[in-house]
């Protein structure tokens, strides 16, 4: 398994994990192919998906978004 291999691990840091290795600014369709890329799961793909179409400046901004639009509990 590639991306995040922690059983049970949050959302949050599924995607932080998956993306912190990648140089930002990133735009959305830059984001789901870099996490594509790196072996995301079909939830967080769609997650990513579902952001607004804009330029991300780093992991915060990425997961902020994240947090806002599917609940508490999301967000670094």
């Amino acid at each position: 398994m590639t991306g995040s291999a922690i059983p049970g691990e949050s959302i949050d840091l599924q995607i932080a994990d998956i993306l912190s290795g990648d140089t930002y600014p990133l735009n959305k369709d830059a984001l789901v192919d870099a996490a594509r890329e790196a072996g995301a799961s079909n939830e967080v793909l769609g997650m990513l998906d579902g952001l607004p179409e804009q330029d991300y400046t780093d992991i915060q901004s990425v997961t902020k978004l994240i947090g806002s639009n599917f609940g508490p509990g999301l967000g670094i």
